[in-house]
């Protein structure tokens, strides 16, 4: 119970202020991403390389910590993901689930319905090049014909 508390104090910190270079304080450099829009990512550079583009994309993203609990080395932390697309702000609630070794996450499943953020992105064209420079819509094609985190839970 002590690492998952202190897990979640250092994740709500992370989320006041995110940056690619932060997620070694809370991710094993072997871990695994899962979640809607995207293909898996394995290992810390890789998701440092997808969330840096996240982070550019939507420099004012934020999230906000509502409630959490732990069982043995699994926690779930939800959360409020919020940012601007296209000059309007968005919101969308997420569920996080956490394997930890070590006071670390070896693995993240993200739950969250991706239509929210989708349509978003998809009802405001100004928005579109940065999207596109972005890089991160590949990866959105690939989770969409992978079936997303669901598949690689089966």
């Amino acid at each position: 119970m002590r690492d998952a508390q202190h897990f979640v104090r250092d994740f709500q910190s992370f989320w006041e202020a995110p940056s690619a270079e932060r997620m070694g304080d809370l991710l094993r450099p072997d871990v695994l991403l899962l979640q809607p829009l995207a293909r898996p990512l394995r290992g810390l550079a890789a998701a440092r390389l997808e969330f840096g583009r996240i982070f550019r994309l939507m420099p004012d993203l934020r999230g906000e910590v509502d409630r959490w609990a732990a069982a043995g080395d699994a926690l779930f932390i939800e959360l409020r993901l919020s940012g601007t697309v296209g000059g309007s702000r968005v919101e969308w609630p997420v569920v996080d689930r956490f394997l930890l070794r070590d006071g670390m996450a070896s693995e993240r499943v993200s739950y969250f319905d991706p239509s929210r953020l989708a349509s978003a992105f998809a009802r405001r064209p100004r928005c579109w090049p940065g999207l596109v420079r972005s890089g991160i819509w590949r990866g959105w094609l690939g989770g969409a014909r992978a079936g997303g985190a669901q598949r690689h839970l089966a």
